[in-house]
């Protein structure tokens, strides 16, 4: 470890208990049994705004998805508490994941209270649907809160993972949602759809290696490298895609790169190396960053600013160049 990332973690042992719970986890490969891990992640169960999310959770039904952007639905704070490491059993979170496990569909993914408009293909009402733009959220979620190996969650697993095609994860969506498709060429693969797969099978080690996670690691590795010449599905990898924010909701530099990152398809990758390049130019001397972009669904958390280094994407940005150094 050299001396800046030794200033940076020491820095980052005086943020929020969570950034502390993940510094020392993932950066200092703290032991489970380590004494101050436990602390930490202890604080942070505690923390009045890491409490606020999960009471906010239960109330899973009550908001319908109508944009996947939207940074503040329940869907990407779900996605958030799992990022942090919150875990079946830990408190209120059993009534979280009864709730997000209540509707699977016949094909096996979770549902989702959705409403697409007759003009997407949708019906205009509140229905239980499922796209690949929220779909891979709700598995990857609860793999990370460690019912990997639930029947309904394999199961869920098995059917989005065999959606695959030889360029990657397209648009798909529930039978109801008919011929319903994303605003890109059928052929095109969904960069979003891929993240979110990737992000879903990054977290088990026959995930990470299978054949389908090698098909999205290629998808978006190429649309990196064919960036200028086209954007598949809208998705853009310019000047704002690159912008450091958080937590990770859309398809951006930091969300990808946290997720390409656990793949070892792309050990060694120079379109992966070009974009962590891309990350190190943004950090200040002192190895810390600053966020140049905020979700205001998330102006109260410490990185819903633009003025100072943020604790948790500094310590993004630190865990991803130690996993693809």
């Amino acid at each position: 470890m050299d001396d800046t990332t030794m200033d940076v973690t020491t820095w980052l042992l005086q943020g929020p208990a969570w950034v502390r719970y993940l510094t020392r986890r993932d950066l200092l490969g703290s032991a489970p049994t380590d004494k101050a891990l436990a602390i930490d992640r202890q604080a942070m169960l505690d923390d009045p705004q890491v409490g606020t999310l999960v009471v906010a959770l239960q109330n899973w039904q009550g908001e319908v998805m109508k944009n996947h952007k939207a940074a503040g639905h329940p869907m990407h704070k779900l996605n958030f508490v799992a990022d942090l490491g919150l875990r079946a059993g830990d408190p209120g979170m059993d009534k979280v994941i009864e709730q997000v496990m209540a509707h699977p569909s016949p094909e096996g993914p979770f549902a989702l209270l959705s409403n697409y408009p007759t003009v997407f293909g949708g019906s205009g009402q509140d229905e239980w649907l499922w796209a690949l733009c929220d779909a891979p959220n709700l598995v990857s979620a609860l793999i990370r809160f460690g019912l990997g190996d639930h029947p309904q969650v394999q199961r869920a697993v098995d059917h989005l993972t065999g959606l695959v095609q030889e360029n990657g994860w397209r648009c798909s969506a529930s039978p109801l949602l008919g011929k319903f498709r994303g605003p890109g060429k059928k052929e095109d693969p969904c960069p979003y759809a891929n993240l979110v797969m990737l992000k879903a099978l990054g977290q088990t080690e026959s995930g990470r290696t299978s054949p389908a996670a090698r098909s999205g690691v290629e998808a978006i590795l190429t649309l990196w490298q064919e960036r200028r010449d086209r954007a598949a599905y809208l998705f853009k990898m310019g000047t704002d895609f690159c912008k450091l924010k958080a937590p990770l909701v859309w398809y951006d530099l930091l969300h990808v790169l946290d997720t390409l990152s656990r793949f070892p398809a792309c050990k060694g990758d120079p379109r992966l190396r070009e974009m962590v390049d891309q990350l190190t130019g943004k950090m200040a001397s002192d190895g810390r960053c600053t966020p140049e972009s905020v979700w205001t669904a998330w102006k109260d958390w410490e990185f819903g600013q633009k003025k100072a280094p943020s604790y948790f994407i500094t310590f993004l940005a630190h865990r991803i160049i130690k996993r693809v150094s």
